[in-house]
């Protein structure tokens, strides 16, 4: 693959590289949280724990988040096409949308938090802790979503900088706090792992009102009007809902696939599953960068849809996952070269990281194509085609991915080593899938599927 650096790389590198930066401050808070919790008395049980508590709570909050999604692809195909009322219009329904859902979903979640973790623990200590962690996480759920929805907004008028400063202010927050729940301090007991889950939460109500306090600047209130007529718009809902719930339900049947992968080496042993938390962990210094990417071409294809020109909106996609490839495969040499140096900076626990790093070396190789799937996928989405990815990367995942894990890491005996050969196979299919229907599907159609 030869790449030649021009204008246009820059043009992607400047709404993708604030993305990046923004999620990557996420990674350094997940790695940091990880590393807190590694390092307390018996990390084993809980690192196992928060392994079930983050997916569990990445299962709830995307089965809402791709809110984000929604919004995102209409204010970028209507910034696209200079429609700037509009958007604000999109903004206004999608806020109250958030608030709405939230809070019902908070309610329900927070009741349920310890079945919910019982549910994917084989061990009761695990699920225990995992319980606790979840109850105090899921408070969130209501700000959270109010976030998404400002993500969305300022992602479609391209100005990611916007959730970079937004992300490195909440995430240092987020150390801080996590730091005095899990261990203790200025009066406040030490809580554990249930302290991660309660200091995450008010970094993100945190996060909520800087987002609310940026969007009163007037540079953006005057431009887009989202105050002057504040309101629920119908139509304008069921265009954020048909395009946000296939994204949601790939989110949430996405999540369950891992959090069936993470029960599946509960079986081969605690070490086992710990150290595929760890693992995961790892894999955000790659993934995270590619949803930074992914950002980035949703709001260059919606604009360039926008204006009706689907050569670009195509081109940008190419252009775009050939960058992602670059930076994926430079991490996955990492990975293969260095895997112990790696797994250091998440944990300290000998065994874990003696377990992890064989299987850190597969998913080195694996994480190499996730560029191409993740950014085209993200391409289709601004396209509206959020259905067929869905369907792609969901039966991908539950028939090839999970089965092939279980097959060799539990009833063939191969350990932790067999059930991450799973992930290769996983994501080459799921890239190939998604490339071929970016490159040969119908944009002369896809550019009227949704309403400008």
């Amino acid at each position: 693959m030869k790449l030649q650096f021009n204008k246009d790389h820059k043009y992607i590198l400047s709404l993708a590289l604030p993305a990046i930066a923004g999620l990557s401050t996420q990674m350094v808070v997940s790695l940091v949280d990880t590393a807190m919790v590694g390092r307390l008395y018996n990390a084993e049980y809980y690192l196992a724990a928060m392994g079930i508590g983050v997916f569990a709570t990445w299962a709830v909050v995307s089965l809402f988040s791709s809110l984000a999604t929604g919004t995102h692809v209409l204010i970028a195909r209507r910034f696209g096409s200079k429609e700037f009322d509009r958007c604000g219009e999109v903004l206004n329904t999608s806020l109250i949308i958030a608030l709405l859902i939230g809070t019902v979903i908070a309610s329900i979640v927070v009741a349920f938090s310890y079945d919910i973790a019982n549910f994917f623990a084989v061990d009761p200590k695990v699920g225990f802790y995992a319980g606790e962690f979840l109850h105090y996480r899921f408070m969130g759920i209501p700000f959270f979503l109010i976030t998404v929805s400002y993500r969305g907004f300022f992602f479609g008028i391209g100005k990611t900088k916007i959730f970079m400063y937004s992300a490195i202010l909440i995430n240092i927050l987020n150390i801080i706090f996590n730091y005095i729940f899990i261990y203790g301090g200025f009066g406040i007991k030490g809580m554990g792992l249930a302290g991660s889950g309660l200091g995450s939460t008010i970094a993100t109500i945190c996060d909520a009102l800087f987002y609310f306090t940026v969007s009163l600047l007037p540079s953006f209130r005057h431009k887009f009007n989202y105050f002057r007529n504040f309101r629920f718009i119908k139509s304008i809902a069921s265009s954020i809902i048909k395009i946000s719930l296939p994204v949601s339900l790939q989110n949430i049947f996405i999540l369950i696939g891992f959090l069936s992968f993470i029960a599946i080496t509960g079986f081969i042993g605690t070490a086992e599953q710990a150290a595929s938390t760890v693992i995961f962990s790892a894999l955000q210094f790659s993934l995270m960068p590619c949803f930074g990417f992914g950002i980035a071409i949703q709001t260059l294809v919606g604009n360039s849809l926008g204006c009706e020109d689907v050569h670009k909106a195509k081109y940008y996609g190419y252009e775009t996952s050939k960058l992602a490839t670059f930076y994926t495969l430079l991490v996955g040499i990492i990975f293969i070269m260095i895997p112990g140096l790696v797994l250091h900076l998440i944990t300290n626990d000998q065994i874990v990281i003696e377990t992890a790093a064989p299987a850190l070396r597969i998913a080195g190789i694996g994480q190499i194509f996730y560029a191409t799937g993740v950014v085209l996928a993200n391409g289709l989405q601004a396209s509206g085609q959020t259905f067929y990815v869905m369907m792609s990367e969901v039966i991908v995942n539950w028939f090839v991915f999970v089965p092939i894990a279980y097959f060799l890491g539990v009833y063939m005996k191969f350990g932790l080593l067999g059930a991450w050969s799973a992930l290769p196979f996983y994501v080459i299919l799921y890239a190939a899938v998604i490339f071929l229907k970016f490159k040969y599907g119908n944009w002369e159609k896809y550019k009227r599927v949704l309403d400008k």
